[in-house]
């Protein structure tokens, strides 16, 4: 597939539905590997990151998560076709799931939220097939004993796939470790689809995500958390880009 660079990202130029058919062949190929989401907080971290890096460039696909990257993409004269946000992409490749008759596990959220998400999901699709569901204690994935104990939980039913949320970059960071020993199809980072889907967390209405302010909404929900991502921590962003512009200019002389 196309790839488009974004910064260290380099992101697979595909809309949902094509990202949905590859994660397919990947399982009916019986591949091993995950997916990975990244919106601009990711691309920031990945110049500050080696180890975040390395996960980037083990992923089987990388897929727009934020209107930033979208944005960038035409700036940078090498559009991407859509956003493709975890949010969106995991009630979608759910419905396809039940399908598909493929096997699913939620392992992330806070106690009880992924177990919610994974009820009103089942009542949404028919035939859901979510085979495990664990919402792991906080530092997990630096506990070798909780983490064996997670990989034992997992492989004991052979998902298909599995759903990571656990916020970035741990989940990209826990999947990029762990891949080798799973006994899955695909993982996929999804951050807090887990919350939107069982309603702990109100997800923007659908006119904020059409004008790509999704963003705006989440931070006026939740201001003290966001308030330093979003305005402190993610201005790098613009130099980012800009700097990539500047070196593709300098190529094409």
């Amino acid at each position: 597939m196309e790839k488009v660079r974004i910064g260290k990202a380099y992101v697979d130029n595909v809309t949902q539905q094509e990202a949905i058919m590859a994660i397919d062949s990947m399982i009916v190929n019986n591949q091993k590997t995950y997916v990975v989401t990244p919106n601009l907080d990711h691309i920031v971290k990945l110049e500050q990151d080696p180890d975040f890096v390395r996960c980037y460039d083990q992923a089987g696909l990388v897929l727009a998560d934020g209107n930033p990257l979208v944005w960038a993409s035409k700036v940078l004269g090498t559009p991407l076709k859509a956003l493709v946000t975890g949010s969106d992409l995991f009630p979608s490749l759910c419905r396809h799931a039940a399908n598909r008759g493929f096997r699913l596990f939620f392992l992330g959220g806070l106690e009880g939220v992924a177990q919610k998400a994974a009820d009103e999901l089942k009542k949404k699709f028919p035939g859901l097939n979510v085979v495990g569901v664990y919402s792991p204690p906080f530092g997990f994935d630096k506990n070798q004993q909780e983490n064996r104990k997670i990989v034992e939980m997992i492989n004991a039913v052979k998902p298909h796939i599995l759903f990571v949320g656990v916020g970035a970059p741990k989940q990209e960071k826990w999947m990029y470790n762990n891949i080798a020993q799973l006994d899955i199809n695909v993982a996929l980072g999804i951050g807090a689809s887990f919350d939107f889907e069982a309603g702990s967390i109100k997800r923007a209405p659908k006119v904020f995500r059409q004008v790509g302010m999704e963003w705006f909404w989440r931070f006026a929900n939740e201001p003290k958390r966001l308030f330093r991502r979003y305005f402190v921590e993610s201005t790098p962003f613009i130099p980012i880009i800009y700097n990539q512009l500047k070196e593709t200019k300098r190529e094409v002389k």
